[in-house]
């Protein structure tokens, strides 16, 4: 059988396959309460018979947000709204996941389909915070957070993991990749920071770990938690594979259960590589040193492709994002490519031959 479509037990929770849809910002939510639009996209996914369903990046905060038309988690509203999403997509067969994020410096901006750019107090915009008052690109100057602004965010992480809960899902991801919050306080190129928040890898590390063990506390051992990682900044003097093994080691002894390895996303000027299955590297090796499970992600776009990296053991997991923007019902599609033989939805079962 197609390793792709062997079930994969993480905690108590066992996945129908391999194939996972990677969180997709859509800038549909309405005062960061998900819509009818979330509803059938995600629900879709499941019923095109994916292992795991993640919603996007979801604020734990207003201010955590990437525009003001991001998915958040902050309130018993949003708790509610959530519970028909993850209801439908377990009743399709899926385990429905959730993103918890902070954008911090690269939070207030505007949605990508009306171009780059901050979120003026008309849009909706905030004061963004970050770890030094650094600023990504062209948005603007970030306020430094204090202990005062650095304790919230831990316990708007915890508070957002116990209504995620509450909410029906089974798998929180942390987003501590492309350059939002987590990232920020781990690359030296945006942490500047001269207190026990910055400076040495340790250092760095700590607030992290901190949102890390804040989450597990009230996250159950029982249920799968994951990290996403950019496992390289592609720019000299930043954040890189050897301090993402340490990392992923630390986040393996803080309850951790899988790394999903992307990269980028840091700085504006980074040149990245990027191409067919240029990020399993990553996967692989953190995989190798640290011996925890990754889930490899970033144009992987074939069914041959995707049952490669499992073989050759370079991860565990496929997250993919855009290809499913394209083919809602990919894992149907793959598992007929690949000669396996899985169960359709019955409302569809009279096409599948």
């Amino acid at each position: 059988m197609a390793q792709l479509f062997t079930p994969l037990k993480i905690a108590d929770v066992t996945f129908r396959n391999r194939i996972f849809v990677s969180p997709m910002c859509q800038y549909s939510s309405l005062g960061g309460l998900p819509t009818d639009w979330h509803l059938v996209h995600l629900g879709s996914r499941a019923v095109g018979g994916a292992g795991s369903v993640i919603v996007e990046a979801t604020a734990v905060s207003p201010e955590g947000r990437i525009s003001p038309d991001d998915s958040g988690i902050w309130s018993e509203d949003h708790e509610i709204a959530f519970k028909p999403i993850t209801r439908f997509i377990k009743e399709h067969g899926a385990v429905p996941g959730i993103q918890l994020a902070h954008a911090g410096r690269k939070a207030s901006t505007v949605p990508p389909w009306e171009g780059p750019g901050y979120a003026n107090e008309q849009r909706g915009g905030w004061q963004t915070i970050a770890p030094s008052a650094v600023p990504f690109g062209d948005l603007p100057i970030p306020l430094e957070m204090d202990k005062k602004d650095i304790q919230h965010v831990i316990d708007t992480f915890r508070e957002a993991a116990r209504r995620s809960l509450k909410a029906g899902f089974e798998l929180i991801e942390i987003h501590m990749a492309h350059g939002y919050l987590m990232h920020q306080f781990l690359s030296p190129l945006s942490n500047k920071r001269t207190d026990e928040y910055g400076g040495s890898l340790v250092n760095r590390m700590c607030l992290p770990l901190e949102v890390t063990r804040a989450v597990r506390e009230v996250w159950p051992e029982d249920l799968p938690l994951f990290v996403r990682i950019s496992s390289t900044d592609w720019a000299e003097g930043g954040w890189d594979l050897i301090q993402s093994i340490a990392l992923s080691s630390e986040l393996k002894a803080a309850g951790v259960d899988l790394i999903d390895c992307s990269s980028g996303g840091l700085v504006s000027y980074a040149k990245i590589p990027a191409g067919p299955g240029y990020q399993t590297a990553f996967a692989a090796e953190i995989r190798k040193q640290v011996g925890i499970l990754t889930g490899a992600v970033g144009m992987i776009t074939s069914p041959a492709q995707a049952e490669h990296i499992l073989r050759s053991e370079q991860a565990d997991a496929i997250l993919m994002a855009r290809e499913f923007l394209r083919d809602p019902y990919w894992p149907l599609h793959a598992a007929n490519e690949l000669g396996v033989d899985v169960e359709w939805p019955k409302q569809y079962a009279r096409a599948k031959k």
